[in-house]
């Protein structure tokens, strides 16, 4: 008999927001919001965005995350959240494209190349969000 757990479209997710353009950090997370997520936090350097994360009792979803920025980069703040918790997405937006591979080496979920539509974006974290619900298992 097979068992299956299906694909949930569209789940909602708690994300953090690390970016350190005001206006953009912004504009993602009124976005977000009104696409029905829940940003639970926005941080505008490294050292904020990791002492922010380790706070949490429950742990982001997504964290969609700057490179360049004051204090450590989105490279070291990736590395040091995904081994707080490996469970976290994190999704990496840089108009730095030489950065990329670095990224999702590190456990990048995936990179946004700036600038990108806030359409990708969400497609980005649904796709991020519902991967794990692609399981068949045989019984």
């Amino acid at each position: 008999m097979l068992n299956y757990y299906f694909l949930r479209w569209n789940e909602l997710a708690r994300i953090l927001i690390v970016e350190d353009d005001d206006s953009l950090r912004n504009l993602y997370r009124i976005a977000l919001n009104l696409k029905g997520h829940e940003v639970i936090g926005t941080a505008g350097d490294g050292n904020q965005a990791v002492d922010m994360f380790r706070n949490f009792s429950i742990k982001p979803d997504i964290v969609l995350m700057d490179h360049r920025m004051p204090g450590k980069n989105g490279l070291e703040v990736t590395k040091e959240i995904l081994k707080m918790n490996g469970k976290s997405k994190v999704i990496f937006a840089s108009a730095d494209r030489s950065v990329k591979e670095e990224a999702i080496s590190l456990g990048a979920r995936s990179f946004k190349p700036k600038p990108f539509s806030l359409e990708k974006l969400c497609s980005n974290i649904n796709k991020a969000m519902n991967s794990r619900y692609i399981k068949l298992k045989n019984i």
